[in-house]
């Protein structure tokens, strides 16, 4: 068996075969064109790769995709050192060849060539939907996994946000929005931001769906970023730097009123542990254990900190 990296008119080939477990609710030539598009983005263009595991005669046995992110150590002394992260998704093995460990050797192979050739490696991540104990044996181990969800309403009154944001204000979210003060942590980049508002075009686009006017807003120095899952009705908040709970509320408040305007269902965001406090007071705020999407983290050096310290926003997801 081996690793292989996909050729163009392979990954086609694996579109057309992935269809059924995540195409839904797009036709197969819909999801192609999907594929398509969020490859040619440049986030996906400077980082991203899709992997084979092959039999000695050339079948695939399993496949995925890897991202790569950027991601932080930081110091006593509070410097943060970035070093190489990876994220991996669209792990995917045929029904007919499940149960006979082709998805696990694939796991461990990629992660043993990024470890390899990552110039300063740090983790890989993944987001699973089948639970934790597939991807234990690869020695990643899962984060606690929490959503916050509220029901979209054009709710007037309390206190009202500076501005919306545009897409082109993407950047200078991130810029002013506070790292997390922990060991260590990834940070998504602009343009892995804006790979999310590509898979929200792309749905607008492909379902006839109207885009919420706005990708965030802002309230005095708190700030946040979301887009559409239009797959689900919903609007996801990607980013939530929120300084206080005044400003938490009138954030997601904001959201609330651009989610209904879009004729979405509710708003829903990850917790993280330091804005968890700040969400309790929020009137209608429901939190829910997530048994999908649940993070988990291995390693690739051995001094990182355990992977339930550390932070996943939305945004980092694949």
């Amino acid at each position: 068996m081996s690793l292989v990296l996909a050729t163009d008119a392979q990954k086609t080939q694996r579109d057309a075969v992935t269809h059924a477990a995540w195409g839904s609710p797009l036709s197969v030539p819909q999801y192609q064109e999907r594929e398509a598009r969020l490859r040619a983005h440049p986030w996906s263009r400077e980082g991203m790769n899709t992997w084979l595991w092959l039999a000695d005669d050339g079948r695939v046995l399993a496949s995925c995709e890897t991202f790569h992110t950027d991601s932080f150590l930081r110091g006593a002394d509070g410097q943060l050192t970035p070093g190489d992260s990876y994220a991996i998704a669209s792990v995917y093995t045929e029904e007919h060849l499940r149960g006979r460990g082709h998805a696990t050797r694939l796991m461990d192979a990629v992660a043993a060539e990024l470890e390899r050739i990552a110039p300063r490696p740090h983790s890989v991540v993944l987001f699973s939907d089948v639970g934790a104990p597939l991807y234990r044996r690869s020695g990643y181990v899962e984060v606690p996994a929490w959503d916050w969800q509220l029901d979209a309403a054009d709710a007037p009154g309390g206190r009202p946000v500076d501005g919306g944001l545009r897409e082109t204000d993407v950047a200078a979210a991130l810029a002013r929005m506070r790292q997390p003060e922990v060991p260590f942590f990834l940070w998504p980049s602009a343009t892995q931001v804006d790979w999310h508002l590509e898979r929200e075009r792309i749905y607008a686009e492909l379902l006839a769906r109207p885009r919420p006017q706005t990708c965030g807003a802002v309230v005095g120095e708190s700030t946040a970023l979301w887009m559409m899952n239009a797959r689900y009705g919903e609007l996801m908040v990607l980013m939530l730097d929120a300084r206080d709970a005044s400003a938490a509320e009138a954030l997601l408040t904001e959201a609330r009123r651009v989610a209904h305007q879009a004729g979405l269902k509710r708003v829903v965001w990850w917790e993280e542990a330091a804005t968890a406090p700040l969400l309790t007071g929020v009137p209608g705020a429901v939190r829910v254990q997530r048994d999908g999407s649940l993070p988990m983290l291995r390693p690739l050096r051995a001094d990182l900190p355990p992977a339930p310290e550390v932070p996943f926003p939305r945004a980092l997801w694949v």
